[in-house]
């Protein structure tokens, strides 16, 4: 495990100084917050609470910045006036493009270790991934555990 946080701790160092060059003045759970609204239909506060792992009043204060700085807007849906939704400006989304357009970068630069990745070991890595992440969901469950009523994400 020592290995694999060495690993993304490298790569999120050497991503850094490109991403908070090319997207001043947001920070990183606003960019993924942007990310996720883009690539999700009907994002609203609890389905970015779940997918960020963070609690809805996080969320909340997380949406209010991102709305002040006319990043993301809110609506409603005219058949449910009570739940709030989000969307993109034009601004969130050319944050979205150049978050999007550095991970190509990132990818690109890269590529040449992955192409010596075999198949099987590349079904092997997944393989693993998707057996400890089962397994963490277990513990999260078998523990009790609420993301949302934890102050320990924000």
């Amino acid at each position: 495990m020592l290995q694999f946080r060495d690993l993304f701790n490298k790569m999120a160092w050497i991503n850094k100084l490109k991403m908070e060059e090319n997207l001043k003045g947001c920070k990183p759970s606003e960019v993924h917050c942007i990310e996720y609204i883009e690539k999700n239909a009907e994002s609203n506060v609890t389905k970015l609470a779940e997918s960020l792992y963070m609690t809805k009043g996080a969320i909340s204060k997380l949406t209010k910045k991102l709305t002040d700085k006319g990043l993301i807007e809110s609506y409603r849906k005219p058949d449910n006036k009570k739940e709030v939704y989000f969307r993109l400006t034009e601004q969130g989304r050319t944050i979205f493009d150049i978050h999007e357009e550095l991970h190509n970068e990132f990818r690109e630069r890269d590529q040449a270790v992955f192409e010596q990745v075999t198949g099987e070991q590349y079904d092997s890595m997944l393989s693993f991934i998707n057996t400890y992440s089962l397994h963490l969901d277990a513990e999260i469950k078998k523990q009790g555990l609420d993301i949302n009523k934890s102050d320990s994400f924000e």
